[in-house]
């Protein structure tokens, strides 16, 4: 299973809207609260130009906020994306 980041501030309705997304699947993601943890906030302005929250990450890449990942969910890329690397599949 590919690992998954998010990196979230705890006011953002778009942020709530991705972690459940995402453990409605039953995907594990590491979150990160950009709104205490700086070196996190330091971390993802430095992976991306976006300004906003969420930011998503699979594998290493970013995939951008809840609207992409729900995108890539409805179109059923987002559970290739998780598996790509399991040698399962």
């Amino acid at each position: 299973m590919a690992s998954v980041e998010i990196y979230s501030v705890p006011a953002c309705s778009y942020c709530v809207r991705a972690k459940q997304l995402l453990a409605g699947k039953g995907i594990a993601f590491t979150e990160y609260d950009c709104s205490i943890d700086d070196d996190a906030l330091e971390r993802v302005r430095a992976l991306t130009t976006r300004k906003t929250f969420p930011q998503i990450f699979i594998d290493g890449e970013g995939i951008g906020g809840f609207d992409e990942l729900s995108k890539l969910d409805r179109d059923g890329l987002l559970d290739r994306l998780l598996t790509a690397g399991d040698a399962t599949n």
